[in-house]
């Protein structure tokens, strides 16, 4: 019994040990370094209406819906809910540098009577606001006075919360040009005068199918949608303009998102006068202004939308490969067996792997210089006629002819033709020459 006894003791003590050793690692190690909070109890979640008094007077209220903030006054608009969570979450760390001044008989040597700035807040569940007033800048300008509206003492925090403090209604408010979901973006059309643009959108493969059907740069394509979903209002003209004042009665530009049957569409009037362009989304009242620089991306000529390389197939996707050259014809296949990639040409010859990498390498690289909407006269009569297949069994022809010193080439799936660089193409004929 008594050996049982110390047993049973000795379970408790390691049971008792090994929880102080778990809570004793696990526990949260305070830093000694760290500054007092000005509000401790402070959960950054419950604020649930928020008011900021700025510098130059202007007052902006805004309450929470949910998870996102809607701007109540001086006017009603959607919020930047990123801006107002960086105001919201620096409220509740606000830590306080150094009290200078317990009992304070003269705040105006703070700048805080009255505060240069006020943000005051309201917390779930309560009926009255909190107040933070922020004062001037020490002379040594590292930190600002503040003090709570409900303490007297008057302490420092860091200077850097000037900016996140002492906001505008419109620093606080949404100010994305075209509201839309991205992700669900099945195509842009883009209407600029008299020319209709339309991508559209399957996967991660864009085409261009107005005017005329052609692959679309990729690039280009997510850049116009990066821009319609990204770009900012410059500024507010109106919260509900009269049209045609800013020429948005007859918009001079219409970029318009495709997601299934629904649109989004941002109209571009007429020049500001302070710069950039008037411009509003189709689907909110407000006129405001857009920087110039999108304007010019949404008119950009369809040559430099388009895809410019000739080829969608690399060396490594290739399959099978054909040429034909005036009066001859030469083919050549892979077969991938052992992990081992062999190539043969139609009589079942064996060919360096190599060598052809490097013409299909050389030919996948060529890139259209610039584009004309008619077929050359030239490619009635080509130098080499290039079919590649890959990826599955898709297949493209390309066909390339000399005009004097010029070089075009025309895809049997697009119209027109492209003129190519010649010292690119002479290059790319050698290597594929060298597999005779």
């Amino acid at each position: 019994m008594r050996g049982l006894k110390s047993t049973v003791v000795l379970l408790v003590i390691l049971v008792g040990l090994g929880a102080y050793i778990y809570f004793d690692r696990n526990r949260e190690i305070e830093d000694p370094n760290a500054k007092p909070k000005a509000f401790t109890t402070l959960a950054t979640d419950d604020i649930e209406e928020l008011q900021i008094r700025n510098a130059s007077g202007e007052t902006t209220r805004l309450q929470r819906a949910g998870e996102e903030w809607q701007i109540v006054e001086p006017v009603k608009a959607e919020a930047d809910n990123g801006v107002v969570g960086t105001v919201t979450s620096n409220i509740g760390t606000l830590e306080v540098q150094r009290v200078v001044d317990e009992s304070p008989t003269d705040l105006k040597q703070y700048g805080l009577e009255p505060a240069r700035i006020e943000v005051a807040f309201r917390l779930k569940g309560q009926k009255d606001l909190q107040r933070v007033l922020v004062g001037d800048k020490t002379p040594a300008g590292g930190d600002l006075f503040a003090k709570r509206s409900d303490e007297n003492r008057v302490f420092l925090v860091s200077s850097f919360l000037d900016s996140i403090f002492n906001k505008t209604a419109f620093d606080l408010r949404d100010k994305i040009v075209l509201a839309f979901d991205r992700d669900k973006a099945e195509g842009v059309e883009v209407v600029s005068g008299t020319t209709t643009t339309q991508f559209s959108r399957n996967g991660t493969d864009w085409r261009i199918v107005r005017p005329v059907t052609v692959r679309a740069d990729y690039a280009g394509a997510e850049g116009l949608l990066t821009r319609l979903s990204s770009t900012n209002m410059l500024t507010v003209v109106a919260e509900d303009g009269d049209l045609a004042m800013y020429g948005l009665d007859r918009p001079s530009t219409t970029a318009t998102v495709l997601i299934g049957s629904s649109r989004a569409s941002l109209l571009i009037g007429r020049m500001a006068d302070g710069g950039g362009y008037y411009a509003k989304d189709a689907n909110r009242p407000m006129v405001f202004t857009v920087e110039q620089a999108l304007v010019t991306d949404l008119t950009k000529d369809i040559g430099e939308l388009r895809r410019k390389d000739l080829f969608d197939s690399r060396a490594f996707s290739a399959t099978r490969v054909e040429f034909q050259r005036p009066g001859a014809t030469a083919a050549f296949e892979r077969t991938d067996a052992g992990g081992q990639t062999t190539w043969k040409n139609a009589a079942g010859a064996t060919i360096e792997t190599a060598r052809i990498e490097e013409a299909l390498t050389k030919l996948s690289s060529l890139r259209a210089d610039a584009f004309q909407a008619m077929v050359h006269p030239s490619v009635k009569a080509p130098v080499i006629t290039a079919t590649v297949r890959f990826d599955e069994n898709r297949t493209e022809t390309v066909t390339f002819a000399r005009a004097g010193t010029e070089v075009y080439a025309s895809r049997m799936d697009e119209p027109g033709s492209a003129r190519v660089d010649a010292t690119a193409f002479d290059d790319a004929l050698k290597a594929v020459d060298a597999l005779k």
